[in-house]
Order: C-alpha cells, then sequence, then structure tokens
C-alpha cells in the first residue's frame, strides 16, 4: 500500500493547481482528435488566431487585477519580470544611477542589484527592524534626485510581513523615480500599490500553472526587451507564449478575484488555528504586518534539518524554497537580526485555499511531537 500524501503546508514555494485553471488549459494542450488548440497563437490563420484571443482573455482576466492604465506583459515566471523591470527601465532613467532596495527581498531582485552595481549603478538597501519593517524615515532619507527606481516586496515570501510599498511608491514618485513591487506572494489576496510602476507576479502562486509570470507597466513607462529576438510578446520578450499557460494564468487570476473574501476568512480562520496550536513557538516577523497564509516559527534548541529528514508526514520548509540546500543561512531572518541558531531553529508553514483546519491540527499534532523528542 502507498504512503499517505504528505500535509502540504508549503504554499510559499509553490500552491496546488486549482481545478478551474486546469480545465482553462486543457484545450489548448492538443488532443489527436483533429483540434487545433495547440496553434501558434502569433500565427495569422484562424486556428493561430484562436490561440491569440484565448491568450488576451487571460490578460484581461490578470489585468482585472491590477491598477488602472497599464499592460501585461507576459514571461516565463516572476524571476525574469523581476529582471525585466528592474533592468529594463534604467536607460530611460539616466542620468539618474541610483537604485533602492530592502535587505529582505527575493534573490531575484537582490542578486539583479548586485550584479547592476557591478555595472556602475549606486545600491542603497534599507534595513528592516526586528518584526521585519523598512523604516520610512530611512527611505525617504535615501530616496532623492539621483534615483532611479526603488524596488519592494509586498508580502514577504519567507515571513509573510507586508511592507508599506503604498507608501515607498508615493515617495518614489515625489522623488521622480519608479517603483517595482515584487507583489508574487500578495497578487489576488493582498491590495497592491495603486502608486506603482512596475508589478511582478507568477501563476503558480495563485493555483496557476508553472512556468508563466507577468509584468504589469504602467502606460508612460519606457522599457526595454531583456531578451531579443522575434518581439512577440509587445515587442519585449521574444518568444513563442503558451495559450494554454497563459489560459491558465488567467482562469487563476480570475478565481483569485472572485475567492478573495472567502480566501482571506479561511486562511485567517487557518492562522488562528495554528497559532493556538503552536504554543511556546515564536514567531518571526510582524503579526500585525502579516499575510495571515504565511507562520514562519522557531522553538529554541530545534534542529531544524533534523525535523525535515524524520517528518515525512508533513511538506514544509526551513526557509525560502528558492536558498533550501545552498548551505546559507537566511538573509531574511538574519535580517531580523536573528543570531544563526534562531535562524537554524525557523520554520516556515504555508496554507492556503485548499488546506483544512483538520489538516493543520493534525500538521501541528506531528510536528510538536518531532520537536518535544529534539528539545523535550
Amino acid at each position: 500500500m502507498a504512503a499517505p500524501a504528505p500535509i502540504y503546508l508549503d504554499y510559499q514555494a509553490t500552491t496546488p493547481l486549482a481545478p478551474e485553471a486546469l480545465k482553462a488549459m486543457q484545450p489548448w494542450l492538443g488532443d489527436m482528435t483533429g483540434g487545433t488548440g495547440w496553434a501558434n497563437p502569433h500565427s495569422a490563420h484562424s486556428a493561430g488566431r484562436k490561440a491569440a484571443a484565448a491568450v488576451e482573455v487571460a490578460r484581461a482576466q490578470i489585468g482585472s487585477l491590477m491598477p488602472a492604465s497599464g499592460r501585461v506583459i507576459f514571461t516565463g515566471g516572476a524571476t525574469e519580470a523581476l529582471n525585466m523591470g528592474l533592468r529594463g527601465v534604467l536607460a530611460a532613467q539616466a542620468p539618474r544611477r541610483k537604485i533602492v532596495t530592502i535587505a529582505t527581498e527575493h534573490a531575484a531582485v537582490i542578486d539583479t542589484c548586485l550584479w547592476l552595481e557591478t555595472q556602475g549603478f549606486a545600491l542603497h538597501v534599507l534595513p528592516v527592524d526586528g518584526e521585519g519593517l523598512v523604516d520610512l524615515d530611512q527611505a525617504r532619507a535615501a530616496i532623492d534626485g539621483d534615483t532611479a527606481l526603488i524596488a519592494a516586496m509586498l508580502v514577504n515570501n519567507e515571513i509573510g510581513v507586508i511592507q508599506p510599498v503604498g507608501a515607498l511608491a508615493e515617495l518614489a514618485q515625489d522623488a521622480g523615480a519608479l517603483f517595482l513591487c515584487d507583489a508574487v506572494q500578495g497578487y489576488g489576496r493582498v491590495a497592491l500599490p495603486q502608486a506603482a510602476d512596475l508589478i511582478a507576479i507568477s501563476a503558480h502562486k495563485i493555483h496557476g500553472p508553472k512556468g508563466i509570470g507577468a509584468l504589469w507597466v504602467r502606460d508612460g513607462v519606457a522599457l526595454e526587451p531583456l531578451i531579443h529576438g522575434g518581439g512577440q510578446e509587445q515587442g519585449l520578450r521574444s518568444g513563442t507564449l503558451s495559450p494554454a499557460l497563459c489560459a491558465g494564468f488567467g482562469a487563476a487570476a480570475a478565481v483569485a478575484q472572485h475567492n478573495q473574501q472567502a480566501d482571506a476568512a479561511h486562511v485567517a480562520l487557518l492562522r488562528d488555528t495554528a497559532l493556538a496550536l503552536f504554543d511556546g513557538w515564536s514567531v518571526n516577523g510582524s503579526l500585525d504586518h502579516r499575510y495571515a497564509g504565511n507562520l514562519n516559527l522557531r522553538r529554541d534548541g530545534l534542529d531544524v534539518s533534523r525535523l525535515l529528514s524524520d517528518l515525512r508526514g508533513v511538506a514544509f520548509s526551513a526557509g525560502s524554497a528558492c536558498a533550501s540546500g545552498s548551505g546559507r543561512p537566511s538573509h531574511v531572518l538574519t535580517a531580523l537580526g536573528l543570531p544563526p541558531q534562531k535562524v537554524r531553529s525557523s520554520i516556515r508553514l504555508g496554507f492556503g485555499r485548499y488546506t483544512t483546519v483538520d489538516e493543520i491540527e493534525r500538521a501541528a499534532h506531528l510536528i510538536n511531537s518531532a520537536t518535544f523528542s529534539q528539545t523535550g
């Protein structure tokens, strides 16, 4: 008999595919019955035009959750979208050469900013306090007349903390700089900054398919292509789009918009249940300014590597999925001021639409039992 599937509590790494997204994708995957759903959406014949129409329906579904007066550019994922946003706007911002970001940003932002620094741009990384929040006075002092771009994450992928991105976007606007928001963990769940100039998102974090993301760009923002070639995607992203991936992304966005209030209430219930069950654990990051579906917890004396190895009945993370296996301590938890031993005793639990209260209760029992056997 096969072992039961583990309880899945790693929603920040990826989310289960929504049935609505799978259904939307199926006509565009093609079959052997004479259908042409697999047609190239950039072809001029009727089959290509039908595929292109499906792409545009998806674009509108995704854009309906964005601020007004902008366009959605499909990419291969959020990392590409963030690179396009960071690197694509700087030429038009000359002679401004300064980039401002936050110490707890995703590696897709931090590493790209560090590379841009080697290309002659000035980088200013804002610290966070013990709750993971940036100080707006420090941000205001850093954002000056030489600032080209500010990049900030809406919801942190490791600790779930919600940054004051609306205020940061307004500071950027006042200084004549552009504001890029990494909304991967917040799109469809948390209010987006209406003053943002660029917003990066990913399908598989909202119950859509992997392999597709998008960059929303405000009208009037000049952007250079990151990938050169045929210029299929609005002249900015070369390569053939997948109608199936676009359709799945669009359907996932439509469901997220329709279910936003119900999803938020359900996730808040799961969070409250988890907090009551993980008595004696400490929460990393602010509880007041936080997306409810992310709990980053620590227990003194816990060896998380051993816990992950011993506890196969629950799928959870020791930190960011993007840094797993690197051997490096979490830069996010380190930025909060936690010493290495506390960083190593932290776990991340992520849950959402398809998680049940029963799963939270069973997972808490398993994790607590395994932890007690380590720490006594």
